[in-house]
């Protein structure tokens, strides 16, 4: 087995890492104290992205994509996980779920997203249905040939910058011996579409910046071309599109984790206590040791999945314990990091106290470490009937 990068590899983890931090670092101070990136700013971003050849990268190259593979992908989202997610958005990554656009859909939202002339934001998560979808409340009736949505969302990240959305809504019942089970249709909705509107969310105190909105939908009404796939087929298109997010939320914490650690390695050696480095003292050198061995191993499993999915191997396992591992050993870094620092560690004169707020979410969105454990354990047992 070969655990090393190719050369093009290795190139494209420099130059995305070199773009983090000579054009992302230097606004995260500016970002976090107000709370808000500057259009101008993202645009900048966006604009020095596709000079540089890496908008939509996640895509294939017969779709204008620079064609990466997932492993190659991976690369890119752990260096870009080193960086502000309010800032890093603007690097362009359009929901790849987009591929299931057909007829008129391509030239009106594939392509020009993919070119980066609009821009995307998904919107699945309810209020009272997040890690349940099927009890999404958000519906849609048929009028002829048209639809009329009514119902919310929120969490909806990058919405405020978002031309379109790509909406997951109940469009039916099916009685099941398990109970009610709703049918899934997903729709592309644009901004300033009649009955629909985008709201500022709530605040948190994870990645400042980077804003979640609430989308309200009053007697929405869209043509049949609004759907995307098949009428009733959300979940076919979210199972055949989405199931690679949870690896960009591992692949993220584990560049998050590993510039934390150089921050705990680097103050480890130069803060002096009792006449030597305190990371001499075994209560910090162990720590030290613990840990590099977990964001070693969540990198590799995150690596993993990624290239088991270019092999087209079954992979639903992998992902999700990769999504829970990693995400699990950012939260555990930045906690002992910030131990490691004392009481300067919450102090915004170090980006600590960030990276401990921001590594909160990442054992939520994308499937909580509970889903992906019922993940993990449910492929486990089905093989052997339970």
């Amino acid at each position: 087995m070969n655990f090393g990068l190719s050369q093009e590899q290795e190139m494209i983890v420099d130059t995305v890492r070199d773009f983090v931090e000579k054009e992302i670092y230097p606004h995260e101070a500016e970002v976090e104290r107000t709370g808000n990136v500057p259009l101008e700013l993202g645009q900048s971003i966006k604009q020095k992205v596709i000079d540089l050849g890496f908008y939509a990268c996640n895509f294939p190259e017969s779709v204008g994509g620079a064609g990466l593979s997932h492993l190659d992908f991976t690369l890119v989202e752990r260096e870009l996980g080193r960086g502000s997610m309010a800032l890093t958005h603007f690097f362009g990554r359009p929901q790849n779920i987009l591929m299931a656009c057909r007829d008129e859909q391509i030239e009106r939202y594939l392509l020009p997203a993919v070119k980066g002339e609009i821009t995307d934001a998904l919107a699945m998560t309810e209020p009272d249905a997040g890690s349940d979808v099927r009890g999404m409340k958000c519906s849609a009736v048929s009028d002829g040939s048209d639809w009329i949505i009514n119902g919310s969302k929120h969490f909806i990240s990058g919405a405020e910058h978002a031309d379109f959305f790509i909406v997951f809504v109940a469009t039916g019942v099916d009685e099941t011996p398990r109970g009610p089970k709703k049918r899934i249709t997903t729709f592309l909705v644009d901004r300033g579409t009649k009955g629909f509107e985008v709201r500022n969310g709530y605040n948190s105190v994870s990645h400042k910046g980077y804003k979640n909105c609430i989308l309200d939908f009053d007697n929405c009404r869209l043509p049949k071309e609004a759907v995307l796939g098949e009428i009733d087929g959300g979940f076919a298109v979210m199972n055949e599109w989405l199931y690679a997010t949870r690896i960009t939320v591992a692949a993220f914490s584990v560049g998050r984790a590993r510039r934390c650690f150089d921050y705990a390695l680097n103050y480890a050696a130069e803060r002096k206590q009792f006449g030597q480095a305190i990371g001499k003292f075994q209560g910090v050198g162990f720590q030290i040791a613990d840990m590099i061995t977990d964001i070693d191993a969540a990198d590799l499993l995150t690596l993993k999945s990624a290239w088991m999915l270019d092999q087209g191997q079954p992979s639903n396992r992998e992902i999700a314990s990769a999504k829970v591992f990693a995400s699990e050993t950012l939260a555990s870094v930045t906690d002992k990091t910030l131990q490691i620092f004392g009481g300067m560690g919450l102090m915004d004169d170090f980006p600590i106290e960030r990276f401990w707020r921001d590594a909160r979410v990442e054992r939520i969105w994308d499937g909580t470490s509970e889903i992906q454990r019922h993940i993990i354990s449910r492929e486990l047992l089905r093989p052997l009937g339970a």
